[in-house]
């Protein structure tokens, strides 16, 4: 196999277990501490994945990537997970906003 194409399948089996980890084994997992742990969550990974959609010439919405990311419309997930940020979360969130910016 070509190496360039195996590195491709290598990088998107990655992104697929991320993405089933994210959705399956821990959907606990709030979208404002992964933004203070890694500076990312799952929003920034379906935003990623639209760019990529885009660059390829494919028209993707917001919508339509966050249900790739989350296993299901995101208005679901919101309901099912996600849970109102505590003013520890925020302030946390905050604090890394200034320290990265």
């Amino acid at each position: 196999m070509d190496p360039q194409r195996l590195n491709t399948e290598l990088e998107a089996a990655a992104f697929r277990r991320l993405v089933r980890h994210l959705m399956e084994d821990r959907p606990d997992v709030q979208n404002i501490d992964l933004m203070v742990l890694a500076g990312f969550c799952r929003n920034c990974l379906s935003q990623w994945y639209q760019e990529a959609a885009a660059d390829h010439g494919l028209a993707m919405d917001k919508e339509q990537a966050r249900a790739i990311v989350y296993g299901m419309p995101f208005s679901e997930w919101k309901t099912k997970y996600q849970l109102d940020a505590s003013p520890e979360q925020l302030a946390a969130f905050a604090a890394a906003q200034k320290k990265h910016a």
